[in-house]
C-alpha cells in the first residue's frame, strides 16, 4: 500500500540511507547535499519539506521516497514543477507511478495550480516513461540545458494540465 504523508523526525535515518545511494541521486538536483547527513535530513524534515506541496512516499509502512510539486512565483504561480525520488530497492514496482497519480490529484484538488511540469535528464529514460504513463505530454527538449558532474544533458520537459 502506497501512502503520501508528511515527513517526520523518525525518517532521518532512512533519508540518510536513501540519499547516499548514487543510483538514486544521479538525476537529482545538486541542491541535495552529497554526502547527505543527519543534519541535512533534519533540516529537510523541519523546514525544506514544508515549502511547496511535498510528501514522503511510504510503502507498507516504510519510507521509500519523496514526491512534491513546487509552485512557481509571480506570473508562474499557477504552474508547479513535480520532482520525486525512490529508493533503488523499490524501483519497477509501480510505487512511483501510484505516488505520481496521487500527487497530481492532490495538487489539482487542493491548489490553484493548472499545469504540472517536469524537467528530466536525457539519460533518465525510466522517468520519461513514468511521466508519459501518468498522462504527461512531452513539450520540449532543451539541448545542453543541464550541467552536472562535469557533463551536459538535454532537459526533456513534460507537462499535464488540470
Amino acid at each position: 500500500m502506497i501512502t503520501l504523508r508528511d515527513f517526520k523526525m523518525s525518517d532521518v535515518g532512512r533519508l540518510v540511507d536513501i540519499l547516499n545511494q548514487p543510483s538514486v541521486t544521479q538525476f537529482l538536483s545538486t541542491k541535495i547535499p552529497s554526502p547527505y547527513t543527519k543534519e541535512d535530513a533534519t533540516w529537510w524534515i523541519q523546514e525544506g519539506s514544508k515549502e511547496g506541496f511535498i510528501r514522503a512516499v511510504e510503502y507498507d509502512g516504510e519510507l521509500v521516497g519523496c514526491i512534491g510539486v513546487n509552485p512557481g512565483n509571480f506570473e508562474y504561480e499557477r504552474a508547479g514543477e513535480v520532482g520525486y525520488w525512490l529508493c533503488s530497492s523499490h524501483w519497477r514496482k509501480g510505487i512511483m507511478r501510484d505516488a505520481l497519480r496521487q500527487i497530481i490529484a492532490l495538487t489539482f484538488s487542493n491548489t490553484s495550480i493548472e499545469r504540472i511540469f517536469a524537467c528530466v535528464f536525457s539519460s533518465n529514460l525510466a522517468s520519461q516513461k513514468l511521466l508519459l504513463d501518468a498522462g504527461f505530454k512531452q513539450e520540449a527538449i532543451l539541448q545542453r540545458a543541464i550541467f552536472k558532474n562535469g557533463r551536459f544533458y538535454d532537459s526533456h520537459i513534460f507537462a499535464i494540465l488540470r
